[in-house]
Protein backbone atom coordinates (compact mmCIF):
# COMPACT_ATOMS: atom_id res chain seq x y z
CA UNK A 1 0.00 0.00 0.00
CA UNK A 2 1.21 3.52 -0.82
CA UNK A 3 2.21 5.21 2.43
CA UNK A 4 2.99 8.67 1.07
CA UNK A 5 2.23 10.48 -2.16
CA UNK A 6 5.15 10.57 -4.59
CA UNK A 7 5.74 14.28 -4.93
CA UNK A 8 8.44 14.94 -7.51
CA UNK A 9 8.29 14.58 -11.26
CA UNK A 10 9.47 11.29 -12.75
CA UNK A 11 10.03 10.48 -16.41
CA UNK A 12 6.64 9.13 -17.44
CA UNK A 13 7.86 7.70 -20.75
CA UNK A 14 10.38 5.56 -18.89
CA UNK A 15 7.78 4.34 -16.40
CA UNK A 16 4.80 3.66 -18.68
CA UNK A 17 6.17 3.20 -22.23
CA UNK A 18 9.72 1.85 -21.97
CA UNK A 19 8.48 -1.44 -20.39
CA UNK A 20 6.77 -2.22 -23.72
CA UNK A 21 10.18 -2.77 -25.30
CA UNK A 22 10.51 -5.96 -23.25
CA UNK A 23 13.85 -4.95 -21.75
CA UNK A 24 14.22 -6.04 -18.13
CA UNK A 25 14.56 -3.36 -15.46
CA UNK A 26 17.54 -5.35 -14.14
CA UNK A 27 19.33 -5.14 -17.50
CA UNK A 28 23.02 -4.23 -17.37
CA UNK A 29 22.26 -1.44 -19.85
CA UNK A 30 19.72 1.26 -19.11
CA UNK A 31 18.88 4.39 -21.05
CA UNK A 32 20.23 7.66 -19.72
CA UNK A 33 16.88 9.12 -20.77
CA UNK A 34 13.60 8.32 -22.48
CA UNK A 35 11.40 10.85 -24.25
CA UNK A 36 8.37 11.15 -26.50
CA UNK A 37 9.86 13.81 -28.75
CA UNK A 38 13.08 15.41 -29.97
CA UNK A 39 13.03 19.19 -30.11
CA UNK A 40 12.56 20.29 -33.72
CA UNK A 41 12.71 16.76 -35.11
CA UNK A 42 10.11 14.40 -33.61
CA UNK A 43 6.80 15.64 -32.20
CA UNK A 44 4.78 13.90 -29.45
CA UNK A 45 2.00 13.13 -31.94
CA UNK A 46 4.51 11.16 -34.09
CA UNK A 47 4.14 8.30 -31.57
CA UNK A 48 7.85 7.58 -31.28
CA UNK A 49 9.56 6.54 -28.07
CA UNK A 50 13.05 8.05 -27.91
CA UNK A 51 15.67 6.19 -25.85
CA UNK A 52 19.13 7.63 -25.28
CA UNK A 53 22.04 5.35 -24.38
CA UNK A 54 25.62 6.42 -23.74
CA UNK A 55 27.97 5.20 -26.46
CA UNK A 56 29.40 1.84 -25.50
CA UNK A 57 31.62 -0.29 -27.71
CA UNK A 58 31.72 -3.24 -25.34
CA UNK A 59 30.82 -6.67 -26.60
CA UNK A 60 28.02 -6.88 -24.01
CA UNK A 61 26.39 -3.69 -25.21
CA UNK A 62 26.74 -4.71 -28.86
CA UNK A 63 24.83 -7.91 -28.09
CA UNK A 64 22.21 -5.95 -26.10
CA UNK A 65 21.85 -3.43 -28.93
CA UNK A 66 21.49 -6.06 -31.65
CA UNK A 67 19.01 -8.21 -29.74
CA UNK A 68 16.90 -5.75 -27.73
CA UNK A 69 17.21 -2.37 -29.44
CA UNK A 70 17.81 -2.80 -33.18
CA UNK A 71 16.27 -6.29 -33.05
CA UNK A 72 13.14 -4.98 -31.32
CA UNK A 73 9.98 -5.24 -33.49
CA UNK A 74 9.20 -1.59 -32.66
CA UNK A 75 12.68 -0.33 -33.67
CA UNK A 76 12.64 2.43 -36.26
CA UNK A 77 15.95 4.28 -36.38
CA UNK A 78 19.31 4.78 -34.66
CA UNK A 79 20.85 8.25 -34.53
CA UNK A 80 24.48 8.50 -33.49
CA UNK A 81 25.79 11.62 -31.81
CA UNK A 82 29.21 12.40 -30.35
CA UNK A 83 28.52 10.83 -26.94
CA UNK A 84 25.20 9.01 -27.29
CA UNK A 85 23.14 6.76 -29.48
CA UNK A 86 19.48 7.68 -29.83
CA UNK A 87 17.06 4.88 -30.66
CA UNK A 88 13.59 5.61 -32.00
CA UNK A 89 10.76 3.12 -31.59
CA UNK A 90 7.48 3.29 -33.48
CA UNK A 91 4.50 3.14 -31.13
CA UNK A 92 1.78 3.64 -33.78
CA UNK A 93 0.48 0.15 -32.98
CA UNK A 94 -0.36 1.57 -29.52
CA UNK A 95 -2.05 4.71 -30.87
CA UNK A 96 -4.94 4.87 -28.39
CA UNK A 97 -2.61 4.11 -25.49
CA UNK A 98 -0.12 6.72 -26.72
CA UNK A 99 -2.68 9.49 -26.57
CA UNK A 100 -4.10 8.29 -23.24
CA UNK A 101 -0.51 8.45 -21.97
CA UNK A 102 -0.04 12.02 -23.22
CA UNK A 103 -3.34 13.05 -21.61
CA UNK A 104 -2.35 11.45 -18.31
CA UNK A 105 -5.14 8.87 -18.52
CA UNK A 106 -2.97 6.06 -17.18
CA UNK A 107 -5.96 4.10 -15.90
CA UNK A 108 -7.17 3.89 -19.53
CA UNK A 109 -4.01 2.18 -20.77
CA UNK A 110 -4.65 -1.22 -22.32
CA UNK A 111 -4.09 -4.53 -20.56
CA UNK A 112 -0.86 -5.32 -22.50
CA UNK A 113 0.70 -2.07 -21.28
CA UNK A 114 -0.46 -2.61 -17.71
CA UNK A 115 0.95 -6.15 -17.83
CA UNK A 116 4.29 -4.93 -19.27
CA UNK A 117 4.57 -2.35 -16.47
CA UNK A 118 3.85 -5.04 -13.86
CA UNK A 119 6.44 -7.42 -15.35
CA UNK A 120 9.03 -4.62 -15.70
CA UNK A 121 8.85 -3.51 -12.07
CA UNK A 122 7.94 -6.82 -10.48
CA UNK A 123 4.68 -7.21 -8.60
CA UNK A 124 6.25 -6.97 -5.14
CA UNK A 125 8.60 -4.04 -5.79
CA UNK A 126 8.13 -0.66 -4.07
CA UNK A 127 8.03 1.02 -7.51
CA UNK A 128 5.17 -1.17 -8.66
CA UNK A 129 3.20 -0.22 -5.55
CA UNK A 130 3.07 3.32 -6.96
CA UNK A 131 2.66 2.25 -10.59
CA UNK A 132 -0.27 0.00 -9.68
CA UNK A 133 -1.98 2.93 -7.97
CA UNK A 134 -1.62 4.94 -11.19
CA UNK A 135 -2.87 2.27 -13.60
CA UNK A 136 -5.58 0.91 -11.27
CA UNK A 137 -6.58 4.03 -9.30
CA UNK A 138 -10.02 2.69 -8.36
CA UNK A 139 -8.29 0.35 -5.89
CA UNK A 140 -6.48 3.26 -4.26
CA UNK A 141 -8.88 6.25 -4.11
CA UNK A 142 -9.66 5.82 -0.41
CA UNK A 143 -5.99 5.52 0.58
CA UNK A 144 -4.98 8.58 -1.47
CA UNK A 145 -7.94 10.56 -0.12
CA UNK A 146 -6.59 9.97 3.41
CA UNK A 147 -3.01 10.80 2.39
CA UNK A 148 -4.06 13.98 0.59
CA UNK A 149 -6.73 14.86 3.13
CA UNK A 150 -9.39 15.30 0.46
CA UNK A 151 -12.81 13.81 -0.12
CA UNK A 152 -12.69 10.44 -1.90
CA UNK A 153 -15.40 11.65 -4.32
CA UNK A 154 -13.07 14.44 -5.46
CA UNK A 155 -10.44 11.88 -6.47
CA UNK A 156 -13.03 9.67 -8.12
CA UNK A 157 -14.26 12.63 -10.17
CA UNK A 158 -10.70 13.32 -11.37
CA UNK A 159 -10.20 9.63 -12.07
CA UNK A 160 -6.39 9.58 -12.00
CA UNK A 161 -3.82 9.54 -9.20
CA UNK A 162 -0.75 10.61 -11.21
CA UNK A 163 -0.13 13.90 -12.95
CA UNK A 164 0.06 13.93 -16.76
CA UNK A 165 3.44 13.87 -18.44
CA UNK A 166 5.22 17.20 -18.76
CA UNK A 167 5.76 17.56 -22.51
CA UNK A 168 8.76 19.82 -21.94
CA UNK A 169 10.48 17.28 -19.66
CA UNK A 170 9.56 14.48 -22.07
CA UNK A 171 11.31 16.28 -24.97
CA UNK A 172 14.94 15.57 -25.75
CA UNK A 173 16.72 18.86 -26.31
CA UNK A 174 19.83 18.37 -28.38
CA UNK A 175 21.79 20.88 -30.43
CA UNK A 176 21.54 20.86 -34.20
CA UNK A 177 25.33 20.63 -34.29
CA UNK A 178 25.31 17.42 -32.28
CA UNK A 179 22.54 15.94 -34.41
CA UNK A 180 24.45 16.82 -37.58
CA UNK A 181 27.36 14.65 -36.40
CA UNK A 182 25.24 11.64 -37.33
CA UNK A 183 23.75 12.82 -40.58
Amino acid sequence: MVEKVYGKYFQKSRSFLYPLLGIKKSSSFNPSGTYISIDGMVAPEDMKLVCVFKKDDSEGFQKFENELLIGNPLFLEKIETKNNNIYLFNFEVFKIDWFNFILGKYSKLSSPIKKAVKVFYGESSPEYTYMESYIYPEKHFENYAKLLQVDVETLKSIGELCDPCDLDKETLKISVEELEVSR
